[in-house]
This record gives structure tokens, sequence and C-alpha cells, in this order.
């Protein structure tokens, strides 16, 4: 199965500025998906984390639609990027995967797949700092066929004259 996954973590809602100690994160792995309009946490993750449902929400999947509980976590991704009382809901997950990012989280910042050589890899980063566009960047005549931009050798002077007709000066 082809899917974007890597290792996050939860803890219950916690505000850095309630002056209350934080909580533990636990690591969980992730699956990230651009199809799912909020993010998702499995039954493992409420029991590990101790959570408490925070009420219900209507949720539209592929088997239809379904009632589901909601919670309220802080999620933790790499690079130490943090989402504090993010509001989930409690889903299955395939893949073994407890976490589930959505676009509620995806939104929030940069996010990139590439394929180089064979090898996926995805990023994120918070905060954005541009647009990335590759069919902008294709348009340009930088790289051809996956390759890299053959460096520009800079024109050195020509002190002598050379390639000029005619006597030196002396």
């Amino acid at each position: 199965m082809n899917v974007l996954t890597n290792q996050c973590a939860i803890s219950q809602a916690w505000a850095p500025t309630s002056g209350d100690p934080q909580p533990a994160m636990m690591p969980f792995l992730a699956i990230w998906d651009t199809g799912a309009t909020n993010s998702v946490i499995t039954q493992a993750v409420v029991e590990a984390c101790g959570l408490v449902a925070t009420g219900m929400a209507t949720v539209k999947h592929v088997g239809g639609e379904s009632q589901a509980e909601t919670y309220l976590v802080n999620i933790l991704l790499p690079s130490n990027v943090g989402f504090y009382g993010v509001r989930v809901t409690k889903g299955e997950l395939p893949s073994g995967a407890n976490i589930l990012i959505g676009m509620n989280i995806i939104n929030q910042g940069d996010f990139a797949v590439t394929n180089f050589n064979g090898i996926t890899k995805f990023s994120f980063r918070v905060p954005s700092v541009g647009h990335i566009d590759f069919t902008e960047e294709i348009a340009r005549p930088r790289f051809q066929h996956g390759g890299s931009p053959k460096p520009k050798r800079p024109k050195s002077p020509n002190p002598r004259g050379r390639g000029k007709k005619g006597k030196k000066k002396r």
C-alpha cells in the first residue's frame, strides 16, 4: 500500500500559557491524507493518552456516514512542529497507524511530495514561506528530463587580445 507515514506524538490538550505541567507526548505512527478534512485518532491513542471525549461529530467516509466521538489533543509533528487544542475524531485506520493527519493540519503550512530516483519523500513546514508550483517550474528551462541544471562557466576576460585579428598593441 502506498501511504505517506511518519512518527508523530499526541497528548491531552494543554495550553503552554496555562501554567499546568505539560502532559507526556506519546509517539504513534501517522498517515498523512489530503483527502481527509479532519484528523483522526484510534482507540489505542485514547487509551494511551487517557483522553476524555468532548462530544460527537458526524463523519463522512468511504463506508458512508457515521457518528464518532471527538477529542481535543495536542499533536507534535517531526521537527517539533506542534498544534495545540486540535479537535479530532476517533476512528479505525489502516496500515497499523494510530493517527491520520488531515487537511485541518496540512493546510496550516507547506506540504510537498517528491519522487526522485524512485524514492518518495514528503515534507511539511510551518509557517509557509512561499508557494511551490511545479508547473511554473517546468515552464522555466532549468531542468531537462529530471536532470540537474548544467553549471554555466564564467567567461574569462581576454587580456591578451586572443581571437582578435590584427597586430597586438605594445
